[in-house]
């Protein structure tokens, strides 16, 4: 029988995001033995994963290893595994890993399974569209943009072209109003630099809201100045409207105030309109009684204890706490404070408090927002402080010089280091012609088919 068919440790932590990470540093340096499983090998900073869709940085800047970051602590157990079950009363849970079903006993369990994109019960969409959750979902997505203006570049059908070089991207959160800044970004400073025949005029690029400004969570003047500045920049913003069907190639697009239905065609369809806690969170709501919201985030109590468990802890966007957003800096602010209740620096029951030093979110080159307090930045200062401010969350010294490289050459320049694409590649869900093409069979000009968030805050 392995060690690892049942084996035990003081603290178990599972996931590898801002949460876990944050919980997991605080032990490693007080001491205290923990295992962190993790269904990934990498720390993923997904605020940037746009920029890996749209070429800026590649996939390795922004999601360097977990081993790596907690090397030199010897307490520190990292397994790659997927947790599946628990038994709180016994301390034991189980994962699985290698091809084998595991399990490991705790005296502590911090949960930070994370969010997933959420569909509103159209779990059909996820078919015909493209999320931006995983790296693989960032690099999917790239080289849908790179093989659609390919394409488009060699097509003699005006239809396709406009297709291929239509992008709809359903909802105007941050993640939705990046990557509709960035992909028009793409055809005016990069494709209408490098490809010969494609000008910024031919690409069309629509952000589709439901409510009434971009970016919600911001309102009045930041929302306005958010849609002005996507507009200038080329995109047309839909507000007040909701995608009510998508196909292959093809989406409905519905007036919430007159129900007039617009059908628009398009061979990349992006989704960011919502997310959900991933399954974990309800085997863990039914093991220990814990409610959960519509969304299936844990309603965990004031000191972030799960249930009636004092023993089980979850943070991050898995949960739903008055006045606690689902992001990165909550989710770290919430793992240390877990930490310190487990090393005992403060009473077990201690409630936490977030401090909300400001939320920020960019929108195009030079123009960005920013709210910290009542103060309120917009322009070239907001979309500066937002490169500084997520520049220091990035996890080592090499991959900050890297990143710095690759947006003086992108922002500064019409650079876009990690553009590539090769017919060799694997299919992409959504987009199944782009790298399937017989070599022994000659070219017959193949299209690919159809394809939350709240800001970033400062910690």
């Amino acid at each position: 029988m392995s060690a690892y068919d049942f084996d035990r440790t003081e603290v178990v932590i599972i996931g590898s995001g801002f949460g876990a990470l944050a919980a997991a540093k605080k032990l490693a340096k007080a001491g205290t033995d923990f295992v962190l499983i993790s269904e990934t090998t990498e720390h993923l900073f997904q605020p940037l994963l746009y920029q890996v869709a749209t070429g800026v940085l590649s996939a390795a800047e922004i999601a360097p290893p977990v081993r790596a970051i907690l090397a030199g602590h010897p307490g520190a157990d990292v397994r790659l595994g997927r947790a599946v079950d628990v038994d709180p009363e016994a301390g034991v849970l189980t994962y699985q890993a290698s091809g084998r079903t595991r399990r490991i006993g705790y005296d502590r369990l911090i949960v930070a399974t994370g969010a997933r994109q959420a569909y509103f019960g159209r779990d059909e969409f996820a078919e015909h569209t493209f999320a931006l959750k995983t790296v693989e979902d960032a690099e999917a997505l790239r080289r849908q943009i790179l093989g659609c203006f390919e394409y488009a570049h060699t097509t003699d059908d005006p239809q396709r072209r406009k297709e291929l070089l239509t992008f709809l991207v359903i909802g105007a959160g941050p993640t939705g109003v990046e990557l509709a800044g960035q992909i028009m970004e793409l055809a005016q400073r990069y494709f209408a630099q490098s490809v010969a025949g494609l000008s910024a005029a031919d690409v069309t690029v629509r952000l589709i809201e439901g409510a009434d400004e971009a970016l919600p969570a911001f309102g009045g003047r930041l929302s306005d100045y958010t849609r002005r500045s996507l507009e200038r920049g080329g995109v047309q913003v839909d507000l007040g409207s909701f995608v009510t069907e998508i196909g292959d190639g093809v989406a409905t697009v519905t007036d919430a105030c007159t129900g007039a239905a617009e059908q628009l065609r398009a061979q990349t369809v992006i989704w960011s309109a919502g997310v959900q806690a991933n399954d974990f969170a309800e085997v863990l709501a039914a093991r220990t009684g814990c409610p959960t919201d519509r969304a299936g985030r844990l309603k965990v109590n004031p000191d972030l204890t799960v249930g009636a468990r004092a023993d089980v802890f979850a943070i991050g966007d898995m949960i739903a706490i008055d006045g606690v957003p689902g992001q990165s800096p909550a989710a770290m602010q919430g793992g240390r404070h877990v930490a310190r209740t487990i090393l005992r620096r403060q009473p077990q029951g201690t409630a936490f408090r977030y401090r909300d030093k400001g939320s920020m979110a960019i929108i195009n080159r030079g123009r960005a927002i920013a709210r910290i307090g009542r103060i309120e930045l917009t322009g070239l200062i907001g979309w500066m402080s937002w490169l500084v401010v997520h520049l220091a969350y990035m996890v080592g010294f090499r991959n900050r010089m890297i990143a710095v490289v690759s947006w003086v050459g992108s922002f500064l320049g019409h650079k876009r280091p990690h553009f590539h694409l090769a017919m060799s590649e694997p299919a992409v869900p959504a987009a199944t012609e782009l790298g399937q093409v017989d070599p022994q069979t000659p070219p017959t000009d193949p299209a690919p088919p159809a394809a939350d968030d709240a800001a970033c805050r400062v910690a």
